[in-house]
């Protein structure tokens, strides 16, 4: 199948199913697991900050992040469709008793940094401290400016707020822009850093800050159950992706484009935004259902909605694209839309 429904649905290559096979193990919990230490330092190497930890999930990786920085009744402020407000089963207020303040986003996904300011509470007794600013990068697919991000966490930081990114697609914002990761990650207190997306590895984040916070996080970690034994065969599938899928995702992008480039020269979509490797499109609602189920038939994966997201990941090549956009154009020349369905 020609699965476009996310990054996450990669699946480890060969070579990467090899180097996990091989990998030397111990006990994670016990911190003897060599293969979980090795990756855990060349990640924070690369991204120039103290320390690292491994983590099953993005998911955890970032509830942790916000359990070590805010306390309960304590405040964090995020994008309102930011994944660590929106998308995570409110695991901060469930869990760490911790207050969620949302922001509407600026069109290239950054959080006006008015509203921001206006958001951060004072001592006042009636409110929630306000303890942390959250950004995600990439956002829906698009880089945060280099300029923005620094101004945001001087602004957090001259307020006394911690800073997390959330970077669960922040190596597609490095090879996107010509960023190093080091570079990406500056002015942020902790990093959490998703390796089964595009990357292909079938398990595996990072949470990165200093050595203190890495400390108080394992407590975390442990906690939340996240604390796991022989993970040396997962962190190796991560780490070969490290080292050889990174550069790579740049041809995602321009898969991404291609497909970006075929939709609109169908009358019947629109192509919304194509940054990096995700791409949204506007459909027509009626035939949502009907279009899904043709294109399943034609083995492709889509979850279509009147706005649709679309992602191009390390299992679609650009034959599959044209496959896609072929298969689309059938579905519509003989499913004629009406009028009043058309989009502008």
């Amino acid at each position: 199948m020609i699965d476009l429904r996310s990054d996450t649905v990669t699946r480890p290559t060969s070579a990467m199913r090899e180097t996990m096979a091989r990998a030397p193990v111990g006990d994670d919990v016990w911190g003897d697991d060599p293969t979980v230490t090795a990756f855990e330092a060349a990640v924070a190497a690369r991204a120039d900050m103290p320390a690292a930890l491994f983590f099953p999930s993005g998911t955890q990786s970032n509830l942790a992040a916000l359990m070590v920085h805010c306390q309960r009744g304590d405040e964090y402020i995020a994008g309102q469709f930011s994944h660590i407000y929106r998308d995570e089963g409110g695991g901060a207020a469930v869990l760490g008793g911790i207050q969620p303040q949302p922001i509407e986003h600026d069109p290239d996904g950054s959080l006006p940094l008015e509203k921001v300011q206006a958001a951060i509470k004072g001592a006042d007794i009636h409110h929630a401290n306000t303890r942390l600013l959250a950004l995600e990068n990439t956002f829906r697919g698009k880089v945060l400016p280099e300029a923005y991000t620094r101004r945001a966490t001087e602004l957090a930081h001259a307020q006394g707020l911690a800073t997390h990114l959330d970077g669960a697609r922040l190596f597609n914002a490095a090879v996107a822009s010509g960023r190093s990761l080091a570079e990406l990650c500056q002015g942020f207190d902790s990093v959490s850093l998703c390796f089964s997306k595009g990357l292909g590895a079938p398990v595996g984040s990072l949470l990165l800050g200093d050595e203190a916070f890495i400390g108080r996080a394992r407590r975390w970690r442990k906690t939340l159950g996240g604390g796991m034994r022989q993970v040396g065969i997962l962190a190796a599938g991560c780490h070969h992706a490290l080292e050889h899928h990174v550069e790579r995702l740049a041809e995602d992008h321009r898969h991404a484009a291609l497909l970006a480039q075929g939709l609109n020269e169908i009358e019947e979509i629109r192509v919304r935004d194509c940054d990096t490797n995700v791409l949204f499109v506007a459909l027509p609602e009626t035939h949502c259902k009907t279009l899904e189920a043709f294109l399943a038939d034609q083995g492709i994966l889509m979850a279509a909605a009147p706005v649709t997201r679309l992602l191009t990941h390390l299992d679609i090549s650009a034959e599959d694209v044209r496959h896609v956009v072929a298969s689309i154009k059938t579905y519509f020349s003989s499913h004629a839309v009406r009028g009043d369905n058309r989009l502008g």
